[in-house]
């Protein structure tokens, strides 16, 4: 197991153990649980998110790295997905913004957490923004 995967489980274990709560305050953390594009397994990635309205939002960032994460990836392939909260757990669509909408986004969230602008220009590349939408119960 990568050390990048044994930390975002120990995020994982935490913040399913603590309430959806993380120690040392910063940026609020959602899990969000993807469909894998190739294998089709259940994969949990912890992240950073802002709310736009109903909406959560996303940010592909990778950590300033040149390349996507894998989530984006499954994402694009099965925009169905599950988050988890605080304590609220549920499904979402997800939508991958573009153009104005994207912008607007993302300039809303380095504004809130100016470092983001750090992790575009050490990226290379335009990092996608996304939101998640409620999937209402029938």
């Amino acid at each position: 197991m990568s050390e990048r995967v044994e930390r975002n489980q120990l995020i994982i274990d935490q913040f399913r153990s603590n309430g959806g709560q993380l120690g040392g305050g910063g940026l609020p953390l959602l899990l969000l649980t993807t469909t894998g594009a190739r294998t089709g397994r259940r994969l949990t990635s912890p992240m950073a998110y802002a709310t736009d309205g109903p909406h959560l939002v996303v940010f592909a960032a990778n950590g300033g790295r040149p390349t996507h994460p894998n989530w984006l990836h499954n994402l694009r392939a099965h925009p169905a997905a599950h988050v988890e909260v605080g304590t609220e757990s549920f499904d979402v669509t997800a939508t991958i913004t573009e153009g104005a909408e994207r912008d607007r986004l993302w300039a809303q969230q380095v504004r809130a957490a100016p470092f983001f602008a750090d992790f575009q220009q050490r990226a290379g590349r335009t990092i996608p923004v996304i939101t998640l939408a409620r999937v209402q119960a029938p």
